[in-house]
């Protein structure tokens, strides 16, 4: 295990700030999203009963205490425990609590409101799905799958009139002049950032779905874009095309189901058709995660839902993403890694195989807000500090984060750039209405 980095930007946030975002978060969104899994496994009380009999009734029961007895630690700032139901992943998660017990030199307990935000954050998502996992046979049961389906359903005209966009793109591909096809990367480049707003963890599970067309909603949203690195990603995939013989390959690091996973398998439909990119590595969660996170079951029912759409583009569009599931154009892959709490830069000691899987990428696009706190540590940077600095030599490949702002950790602004919105807003980076399209190249050794 790598050592808990401390260096530069200093202390990791944490709630020990009254009043903080962090603090705000585990006073109130993360017993309120415990409480909200509490109500849905009783309100499946009688399916787990008609499926299960007495043991599914027992099994409810027996989570549901779990999970009340978690909401109590953690509204009363007890100490974090050690897991112990014996998935793959309990030795990394206990050891991490002894590496946070050393950090604190052992005076006082690693707990909700004193330890890292992030380490607690992700932690209580483990522990949710310790309380699902000790009991069969509920043990399967994806707690926030309502939420992830309703906001599909939800945001299914804003689908439609990404995949029609698509589709009439497609018909005239052969035609496009390379400026026009940067245009139509831009677009759903921008398309993929703003998907990111549709987060559930965030509104502690309540619904956040796209109702609008989101090409249209572009210009509008332009001018939220803080940092905006697109034509820096532009090069990188138009200048790996110098190497034909491996085939170009881009990963995205997923985050939410819903609305901005389509939007992610609409740019990458794109980055192939186009031929952008021969191969698409998606990366997405092993369990449950962070409320609204993708799972391999969600990723397949999304292409088996998007197939099914009583819409001629839509459901074209579905065929074609399990075609290139099929043709191996297209693969989807998860690690205990992407469900734990280091930080990025931990990545290459901690999990040296999924650092390595990675470097055969010419690209990685890496979704989302927690993806954002981990390529930057979580921590309580100047608003100045450089990209590059702030991922303390996390570099597999070329790297670009799509991030809507839900936390308030945020580098790479202008001088001054930062404190004029802290005056104007002073949620400005915990609201999701700004984004940022962050670049870094690999230094060449």
């Amino acid at each position: 295990m790598a050592s808990a980095k401390s260096d530069h930007g200093g202390a990791p946030l944490s709630a020990k700030v009254v009043g903080s975002f962090a603090y705000l978060t585990i006073k109130d969104r993360m017993p309120t999203i415990i409480t909200k899994v509490i109500d849905t496994i009783h309100r499946n009380k009688n399916k787990f009963f008609e499926e299960y009999g007495e043991d599914g009734i027992e099994a409810e029961k027996k989570a549901i205490s779990l999970l009340s007895k978690l909401r109590n630690e953690v509204q009363t700032d007890k100490p974090v425990l050690e897991l112990t139901d014996g998935l793959r992943d309990v030795d990394e998660w206990n050891q991490l609590l002894q590496r946070h017990q050393t950090v604190q030199g052992g005076k006082e307990a690693v707990s909700w409101f004193k330890s890292p935000w992030l380490y607690v954050e992700c932690y209580m998502y483990r522990r949710i799905q310790e309380a699902i996992w000790l009991n069969p046979p509920i043990n399967e049961f994806d707690v926030f799958n309502e939420g992830k389906t309703q906001s599909f359903f939800e945001s299914q005209q804003a689908a439609i009139a990404l995949c029609t966009y698509l589709e009439t793109l497609k018909k005239d591909q052969d035609g496009l002049s390379k400026n026009q096809l940067f245009d139509h990367f831009i677009k759903l480049l921008q398309v993929s950032l703003w998907g990111n707003k549709c987060d559930l963890s965030i509104s502690a599970g309540l619904q956040n779905s796209q109702k609008d067309s989101p090409i249209e909603a572009l210009p509008n949203l332009k001018p939220l874009i803080l940092v905006d690195d697109s034509h820096m990603v532009w090069a990188a995939l138009t200048s790996s095309k110098s190497t034909p013989v491996s085939g170009r390959r881009v990963d995205i690091v997923l985050d939410n189901a819903g609305f901005e996973l389509v939007t992610d398998l609409v740019l990458a439909d794109f980055l192939v058709s186009s031929s952008l990119a021969d191969e698409i590595h998606f990366h997405g969660k092993s369990f449950p995660w962070f409320v609204s996170d993708v799972t391999a079951k969600d990723f397949e029912w999304t292409i088996r839902q998007t197939m099914a759409a009583n819409h001629k583009w839509m459901s074209k569009s579905g065929v074609q993403w399990r075609k290139y599931l099929k043709e191996g154009v297209w693969s989807y892959h998860d690690h205990p890694f992407w469900t734990q709490p280091q930080e990025f830069c931990d990545m290459a000691v901690d999990a040296p195989d999924l650092y390595a899987k990675l470097k055969g990428a010419d690209l990685v696009l890496f979704k989302g807000d927690l993806n954002y706190r981990k390529l930057t540590g979580d921590r309580d940077w100047d608003f100045t500090v450089s990209f590059d600095t702030a991922l303390r030599g996390f570099e597999p490949s070329a790297l670009c984060s799509l991030r809507t702002l839900k936390a308030n950790v945020q580098v790479g602004l202008q001088p001054g750039q930062g404190e004029r919105l802290s005056s104007q807003e002073p949620n400005w980076m915990t609201s999701g209405k700004y984004g940022v399209i962050q670049f870094h190249m690999p230094h060449l050794e």
